[in-house]
C-alpha cells in the first residue's frame, strides 16, 4: 500500500493525526527534501528505508513503491504542504493505477494556510473579497495563457502567488495591468510555520524592492489583496439580527412581537 501524506506547511507539529500515524507505521518513505521539515522522519521506525525525492526522477519513485509493494510493505510518500496544490501527485497516482498498486491520499495543512496564520489575516472579508485564487506565474513549467497573473488581477480577488520569487518585476507589472493600483497591500511569507518564518509586508510596487531589501530568493509566498489592510463589514453569521438555523435573531423576534 502506498500513502500519499501531505507533511503541512513546515512545523514539524503541523501534520495530521493520520499522516502522523502513517508515517511512523511505514516501512518505506520517500519525502520531498528540498521542502518537508527533516524533524518529521526523526519518529520512523528505526528499519525504515528513507529516499530524498529530490534527487530522483518520477521513474526512480516509482521503482522504489514497486519494489516496496513487492516485499510487501508499506510506503508513504511524504509531500511538503497539501499534495493537491503543485504536488506533481497526479502522475504518480495514475502509474500507480495502472499498475495496480493501491494506495490512498492523506491531506495536510498547505502553506497557504499557514501563510494566513503568520499574517493573522482572513482572506475572504465581507464587502471586501469571498475568492481566493492560488496561482503562480509561468516560469519553466507554463501557466495557460487564460490563468495569467493578469487576468486573475482583474476580479481583486485575494491571490496567493507560489513559486514566483524569482520574477517579481514581472509579477508587480501583471498585478498593476490587471487591476490592482500600486499601493494595494501585498506581504511576502518566507518559510511559512517553520521557525525561520519571516512577514514582509509591502505593497504591489514595492514586491521586488522588499524581496531585495530583506535576500528573500525562494521559500516563499506572495499574498496580495486588500483583506490585508481594509474596512470591511461584521459577518452576518454572528451579527445579533441575523436568523441562523440554530439561533433566530433578534429582530426577528421583535417582529414577532407586533
Amino acid at each position: 500500500m502506498v500513502h500519499f501524506v501531505g507533511a503541512g506547511s513546515g512545523a514539524a507539529d503541523l501534520i495530521t493525526v493520520r499522516g502522523k500515524g502513517l508515517l511512523d507505521e511505514a516501512d518505506v518513505v520517500i519525502y520531498a527534501g528540498s521542502l518537508v521539515n527533516p524533524e518529521l522522519l526523526h519518529s520512523c521506525k528505526k528499519d525504515c528505508e528513507i529516499h530524498n525525492s529530490a534527487v530522483m526522477t518520477l521513474e526512480q519513485v516509482i521503482q522504489v513503491m514497486e519494489k516496496a509493494e513487492e516485499e510487501k510493505k508499506t510506503t508513504v510518500r511524504l509531500h511538503t504542504g497539501d499534495p493537491c496544490l503543485y504536488g506533481a501527485i497526479q502522475e504518480q497516482m495514475d502509474l500507480l493505477e495502472k499498475k495496480n498498486i493501491p494506495y490512498d491520499y492523506c491531506p495536510g495543512v498547505s502553506s497557504f494556510c499557514g501563510a494566513a496564520s503568520a499574517l493573522r489575516a482572513e482572506y475572504t472579508l465581507p464587502q471586501v473579497s469571498q475568492s481566493v485564487v492560488i496561482t503562480r506565474m509561468a516560469g519553466r513549467t507554463p501557466v495557460p495563457e487564460k490563468e495569467s497573473i493578469a487576468k486573475w488581477a482583474a476580479h481583486q480577488a485575494t491571490m496567493v502567488i507560489f513559486l514566483s520569487m524569482g520574477q517579481l518585476t514581472e509579477l508587480e507589472q501583471q498585478l498593476q495591468e490587471g487591476g490592482y493600483q500600486k499601493d494595494t497591500p501585498a506581504a511576502i511569507v518566507y518559510k511559512a510555520t517553520w521557525p525561520e518564518e519571516q512577514v514582509f509586508h509591502c505593497t504591489v510596487s514595492t514586491l521586488e524592492k522588499t524581496a531585495k531589501e530583506h535576500h528573500i530568493t525562494k521559500t516563499a509566498l506572495i499574498v496580495v489583496g486588500r483583506v490585508l489592510d481594509t474596512v470591511y463589514e461584521r459577518s452576518k453569521l454572528y451579527d445579533p439580527g441575523f436568523t441562523t438555523g440554530f439561533r433566530q435573531g433578534a429582530d426577528s423576534r421583535e417582529e414577532e412581537k407586533l
